[in-house]
């Protein structure tokens, strides 16, 4: 994620509103430094205090919101709308269509203040910058702590970490060593360009948090299908922007087209095919965590093997969860319990959510393996416990701890998950097994297994396989 951050300060670089900058800025300090190396250090310093402020707005986001904000970003409508119209006005900013700045008073009485001397004057220098830059670098920033917000209390510091150096690296590279600006490109249409394609990304990113309500709420209108069109749209348009077949207001001519741009249009157009073999049913393995998953696909020309693994008797919430690859199973625990008894299997536990874009990446790069849905059919009885879809429990199974009344399984499971397995991570796995010796007829007893979640080891099929075959012969080793 860090570096994905670093890659998009590198992009921030060549907005319009940051690449004049460079040399301007660089010349200010290396004029009348007299080989002092007084200019070099200003401009050290200069980079220095463009980490350190952006850092800072990380620092601030994570306090402010922690590690809930995820669940909440995963399952709750309005910060999902929010986000959405987020996007889409700084898309169509990007786009040309208006300007957003932040007020020119604020940002006159900070340029002011960067006119003192010292290193006060140089941070107040950097933070000019960073109030100047704010149209082309806001909706970057913005982007990159939104999507930080599904991950841990860090990521929003490590990701403007990682913007932010990325940012400041030209400054004092340039400061140092000032015969490198000769090198640099010259300011000109190709910025403007480069401001546009973000605008066409972030359009097409809004779409994800649209989705994401329409997939908890159950609405059904932006599944799959749609959302590949919007998205095939997005990006045919832009690869025919990239050579020149559509121009908006703030472009300049273009009267060739560079190596870079064909490569850059031959890119977006192999990306748009990709995206259009999705349509026929094409997993589309790359996308999995940001495309709707396969169940919402209406439109499927390659089937599925309709093979699944035997049922004990009709699932309940089965109307409201899906499992993926034509697998079955359970979405309540005691089902799954009578079912691993009756069929003497254990059980694998999957921790999940219909929000959760880590959990759609893991079963359709790992999961979807011949070998691990094999063994997943075949051995396991498969349970999927949501941790974040309302459903009241049925009558008789609501309880009451400490004041706190559990009715729901959107509070049931993750206390079930606490409190006994000692973690809410989506997605996490177990392989759970009826304990003969422990359990009485009035009270069940599970044993745990193994246990892993995806952020141990990240995608991997082969540990995956593993941890399913460790399961298996813990099983039989308990027997």
């Amino acid at each position: 994620f860090m570096g994905i951050a670093f890659l998009s300060g590198l992009l921030a670089l060549l907005t319009p509103c940051v690449f004049p900058l460079i040399p301007m800025t660089v010349s200010f300090f290396t004029k009348g430094s007299h080989g002092d190396h007084k200019g070099f250090k200003n401009a050290l310093f200069y980079g220095l205090f463009i980490i350190l402020i952006f850092s800072f707005i990380g620092v601030v986001f994570s306090k402010l919101f922690g590690d809930q904000i995820g669940d909440i970003i995963a399952v709750h409508w309005i910060p999902n709308l929010l986000f959405f119209i987020i996007f889409v006005v700084f898309a169509l900013s990007f786009l040309g269509w208006f300007e957003i700045t932040l007020p020119s008073s604020f940002v006159n009485k900070i340029d002011a203040r960067s006119e003192k001397q010292g290193l006060g004057g140089v941070f107040f220098m950097a933070m000019t910058l960073v109030l100047v830059t704010f149209s082309c670098t806001g909706p970057i920033v913005s982007t990159i702590l939104i999507q930080s917000a599904g991950g841990s209390w860090l990521m929003p510091i490590f990701g403007m970490f990682g913007f932010s150096f990325a940012l400041a690296l030209p400054f004092t590279l340039f400061a140092a060593f000032p015969s490198l600006l000769k090198g640099l490109p010259r300011s000109g249409g190709w910025l403007n360009s480069v401001k546009v394609v973000l605008g066409f990304v972030e359009l097409a990113l809004a779409f994800k948090f649209l989705s994401q309500i329409d997939l908890v709420y159950g609405f059904n209108i932006l599944n799959r299908d749609t959302f590949l069109i919007i998205w095939i749209v997005i990006f045919a348009v832009m690869g025919f922007y990239i050579i020149g077949k559509i121009r908006l207001p703030h472009d300049s001519p273009l009267e060739h087209l560079t190596v870079f741009r064909l490569l850059m249009a031959l890119v977006t157009f192999g990306f748009t095919i990709y995206l259009t073999l999705g349509l026929i049913g094409a997993p589309l393995k790359m996308m999995s965590g940001v495309l709707p998953p396969m169940h919402t696909q209406e439109f499927n020309l390659l089937k599925e093997d309709k093979q699944a693994n035997y049922l004990c008797e009709e699932p309940m919430y089965g109307q409201d969860f899906h499992m993926p690859h034509n697998l079955q199973g359970y979405y309540d625990l005691r089902q799954a319990i009578s079912c691993a008894i009756e069929q003497d299997k254990p059980i694998f536990l999957d921790y999940t959510g219909k929000g959760c874009s880590n959990c759609r990446m893991f079963e359709n790069n790992v999961w979807a393996e011949e070998k691990n849905l094999a063994i997943m059919k075949e051995d396991y009885v498969v349970l999927a416990m949501y941790g974040d879809h309302s459903i009241p429990l049925p009558k008789g199974e609501e309880f009451e701890i400490d004041g706190e009344l559990y009715d729901d399984i959107k509070t049931a499971n993750p206390y079930f998950m606490k409190q006994y397995l000692g973690t809410v991570a989506k997605p996490s796995y177990f392989v759970l097994a009826y304990d003969k010796e422990k359990s009485r007829k009035d009270k069940i007893v599970l044993k745990e297994l193994q246990k892993r979640t995806n952020f141990e080891e990240g995608y991997d099929e082969k540990i995956f396989h593993e941890f399913l075959k460790n399961g298996l012969k813990e099983y039989r080793l308990m027997k």
